[in-house]
């Protein structure tokens, strides 16, 4: 990580989870200063718990509990691995250094049980920087509200809208009115715009609508003055080779913000490190001539709810007990 960029405030995260990858490569990535968090989502966790052999003999002796405790008991051991390899970096400086764990995204819409799940899981790990992350829905603001309120750290996802980001930040201005003093992020999606809507747009404003929105979305969390909220820009990762794999971190490199990315948009992002073009910027008013953007907001907010809805069924499904 060059040096200036982390003295004002802008760091890498690593957006992706696995038991072997945090015996190895994770650890001399954070050794490295090359990342300092991570997160994870049902998605990352279905494909781990599916593709990686690690996992095997710890699903097999848990056959006797049900698919959610199963999930939860290998997760919870994840997350609790990465705080720790983590932690010597949220004791340097307390805006980094965590991991991000969600709660059950069937919750999406249920805020007591959001709740609940949110501290019982930041219990059960033990680790302080540990991140709740929860799902920007009207029910997800009240929820980040008692989480943070509790001083649980908290991590607000599938922001789509400005309207999302000043939601969240109310609710942790409510939190810390009410002696609420954990760290928070609030996560800006970025890619899904352009693979959505690139089809519909000219030549010149392709690829262009995530990183504008989510320029957009950063100055109103920064003119809200919370000190203690960073904008987190997240689904960073490059789909087809129309873009530069690191495109979505080279567009956005801002101070007091961080990226979270999969690990080949990282490797991209240092092995295109000094030879970075600068990127020509465009306005949101740009995109309202061939897009409704309201529309477009509500549209990929509940693709998302479905995704990692869908993720986390089928992830259950394959944790079920051998009959």
């Amino acid at each position: 990580m060059d040096n200036h960029l982390k003295n004002q405030g802008f760091t890498l995260w690593c957006d992706f989870i696995e038991r072997d990858f945090l015996k190895s490569k994770f650890q001399i990535l954070v050794n490295e200063k090359k990342i300092y968090g991570a997160t994870s989502n049902p998605s990352i966790f279905a494909s781990a718990f599916k593709t990686s052999s690690a996992y095997k003999k710890q699903i097999q002796s848990l056959q006797e509990k049900s698919p959610k405790e199963i999930y939860e008991a290998l997760a919870i051991q994840d997350i609790k691995t990465a705080a720790q390899i983590l932690r010597p970096l949220w004791e340097e400086d307390k805006d980094d250094g965590y991991i991000s764990i969600e709660i059950d995204p069937l919750f999406c819409n249920h805020t007591q049980e959001s709740i609940n799940e949110g501290k019982r899981l930041y219990q059960e790990i033990g680790e302080p920087n540990v991140m709740i992350k929860v799902p920007a829905t009207t029910a997800g603001y009240e929820v980040m509200e008692s989480l943070l309120q509790e001083n649980i750290p908290v991590n607000a996802t599938l922001i789509f809208s400005p309207t999302q980001a000043l939601e969240c930040l109310k609710a942790f201005r409510r939190a810390r009115k009410k002696g609420g003093k954990g760290k928070s992020v609030i996560s800006v999606f970025v890619s899904r715009f352009d693979r959505a809507v690139d089809h519909q747009l000219p030549k010149r404003l392709q690829g262009k609508l995530g990183i504008s929105n989510a320029k957009y979305i950063y100055n109103l969390i920064e003119e809200f003055e919370d000190y203690e909220t960073r904008t987190l820009f997240a689904s960073t990762g490059v789909k087809g080779e129309n873009l530069h794999p690191s495109y979505y971190i080279d567009g956005l490199l801002l101070p007091h913000s961080l990226n979270t990315a999969p690990l080949d948009t990282i490797n991209a992002y240092y092995l295109h490190n000094h030879t970075r073009p600068k990127s020509l910027d465009t306005t949101l008013e740009e995109f309202k001539e061939y897009l409704n953007l309201e529309d477009l907001y509500k549209q990929l907010l509940q693709e998302g709810l479905d995704t990692f809805q869908e993720s986390f069924t089928l992830l259950l499904q394959t944790l079920k007990p051998h009959q």
